[in-house]
């Protein structure tokens, strides 16, 4: 097993276009780490460059404390899973996984342990004689994570390999990558643009737009202190409500009023913006859906809106609403918590009064956008 360090790493292409900018990140030996952003941000290419199979414009990539810039994949002990599978279609399962094993000249004894211990370890084993053409898209996603396994590496890069699988499969591999993991014990580099998978597979997880790293920490850290306004809303689904208001300080304490709507700001994030010296300004006020409730007419802090569209999602309705000043927000609210009759009254243009906490809220700076308390 084996850490990884990334320093200054960088990406030009041909054109001038820089794909990847001083990307610099330490992996543990062992960790877990998923590279996640929007399409174009980068990290499929980052990846590469790990994996030699993109030369790096400028920094240094180590594996093992050893600078692997000029070795060729092949030498770099890595294996790597691609999301297209990239099977032989004339092979059996059995000859796909030991492939890589029979090019090295193992010994065939070494070759079928390696290959049968990793088929127990997938579930494939009753598939071994088959052909690639006779399994599931699942199926064939765990012969190439398995051809992987039997080479022993290093490190496991897996290049979004989930992205060609249905929601019902992707859910079951996601599982099956997490006991996987647990099972390898080794060092793994995920890539996806599905923060789902990013929140329940990485100790770590590296955000990414434009090739640049926007944060990195645990899921818990990225989730609750977001350091600025574009990983609030990548993080999170339905994305995080945003709304521009004013934040205002009376003595000890810090209130907001978002739609001329006063409310006071939690003492424990009071206490963080006064430790930071924050004044009275403009803000962008950002609160998640599932943080927002249902309130009444004349309830301390109800915020009067409208009822655009309801998403019945079975645990819990969807609430697309509108305020009085025509700003969108989404509301999550738990379908349990709902009795009939306001189930019923859930149609379009149905008058409904919404609220917030103060130890919900999120501060971000209206010119660079970066969190008040975390950036």
């Amino acid at each position: 097993m084996a850490s990884v360090k990334l320093t200054d790493v960088k990406k030009v292409y041909d054109n001038n276009v820089t794909a990847v900018h001083d990307f610099n990140l330490d992996i543990k030996d062992k960790e877990f780490v998923v590279f996640v952003g929007p399409s174009g941000c980068g990290k499929s290419t980052t990846l590469r460059m790990i994996a030699g199979l993109e030369d790096i414009s400028g920094g240094t990539v180590e594996i093992d404390g050893v600078v692997v810039n000029d070795l060729q994949p092949k030498d770099r002990d890595i294996a790597m899973v691609f999301q297209n599978y990239a099977l032989y279609p004339h092979m059996t399962v059995y000859d796909n996984i030991a492939f890589s094993l029979r090019l090295k000249k193992m010994p065939e004894e070494e070759i079928y342990e390696r290959v049968t211990n990793a088929a127990e370890i997938l579930g494939i084993t009753q598939y071994l004689t088959r052909k690639p053409r006779a399994l599931s898209g699942g199926q064939r996603q765990r012969v190439a994570i398995g051809r992987a396994m039997v080479r022993n590496a290093k490190v496991f890069l897996m290049d979004e390999p989930l992205s060609n699988l249905d929601a019902k499969l992707r859910n079951q591999m996601r599982a099956e990558i997490i006991l996987l993991r647990q099972k390898l014990d080794t060092t793994f580099v995920y890539v996806t643009h599905d923060q789902t998978e990013a929140m329940t597979l990485g100790d770590r997880i590296v955000i990414m737009r434009d090739g640049f790293i926007e944060q990195v920490g645990t899921p818990t850290e990225v989730f609750e202190q977001p350091h600025n306004i574009f990983v609030a809303e990548f993080i999170g689904a339905p994305k995080m409500n945003m709304m521009e208001t004013r934040l205002s300080r009376e003595g000890a304490k810090y209130f907001v009023s978002p739609f001329g709507v006063k409310i006071e700001v939690d003492g424990e994030k009071a206490r963080q913006l006064a430790e930071k010296n924050i004044s009275d300004r403009e803000v962008v006020l950002g609160v998640r859906p599932e943080h927002i409730v249902l309130s009444e007419a004349g309830a301390p802090g109800a915020i009067p809106c409208r009822l655009e569209v309801n998403e019945m999602m079975g645990s819990e309705l969807h609430l697309h609403v509108y305020t009085e000043n025509e700003t969108r927000l989404v509301v999550r609210i738990p379908t349990i918590d709902l009795t009939e009759e306001q189930r019923r009254n859930m149609v379009y243009g149905a008058q409904l009064y919404i609220t917030f906490s103060g130890k919900v809220m999120h501060f971000f700076d209206k010119e660079n956008q970066k969190n008040l308390i975390y950036s």
